[in-house]
C-alpha cells in the first residue's frame, strides 16, 4: 500500500510542531531537534516538517511504499513520463535508511519514490540534488547518473 509523502522545510519547528499536532489530532511519530515527522492513516500520509536552512515552503513531494516491488513499479511509473529519474540506493535521509528515485516534475517540483529499510539515528547525508531545478530534502546523486 502507498502512502503520499509532503516535506515542508519551515522557520521555527517548535510553532510549526504545535502547529501540525493540532491540525492532526497526533504527536509526531518521529521528533528530533531538526525534523518531526506523522505516519497518518486518516488521511494516510507521511508528513514531514524540517528545520535544515533550506527556504521556508514545500521541498518535495513523495510515494512511500512497503516493499521493493511497489517501488520499482512506482520506478516504472516514474520512467514512462519520460523525465529523468535518478536512483539512490540505501540512502540515508530524514533519519531513515531507504532506497529511493527521483525526479523533478514539469513545474520543476522534486518528486521521491522510496521503501525505507530501517532508522537511523541522524538526519543524513544531504548531498548536492542534480537534477533540474535543485530542490529536496536528501538529494538524490548527480543527473549523469540518471535513467532516461
Amino acid at each position: 500500500m502507498k502512502r503520499l509523502h509532503i516535506h515542508l522545510a519551515v522557520d521555527d519547528l517548535a510553532k510549526n510542531i504545535d502547529f501540525y499536532s493540532a491540525l492532526f489530532q497526533s504527536a509526531p511519530s518521529v521528533r528530533e531537534a531538526d525534523y518531526a515527522k506523522w505516519l497518518l492513516d486518516d488521511p494516510r500520509v507521511n508528513f514531514a516538517i524540517s528545520s535544515r536552512g533550506r527556504q521556508p515552503g514545500l521541498d518535495h513531494l513523495g510515494i512511500q511504499v512497503e516493499s521493493g516491488d511497489e517501488l520499482e513499479a512506482v520506478e516504472q511509473n516514474l520512467a514512462a513520463a519520460e523525465l529523468p529519474v535518478a536512483a539512490q540506493k540505501q540512502a540515508n535521509c530524514c533519519y531513515a535508511q531507504s532506497d529511493k528515485y527521483w525526479t523533478v516534475d514539469p513545474q520543476g517540483i522534486a518528486w521521491e519514490a522510496f521503501h525505507s529499510l530501517q532508522t537511523i539515528p541522524l538526519f543524513g547525508d544531504d548531498q548536492v540534488f542534480q537534477l533540474e531545478p535543485a530542490s529536496s530534502c536528501c538529494k538524490p546523486p548527480a543527473a549523469d547518473n540518471a535513467a532516461q
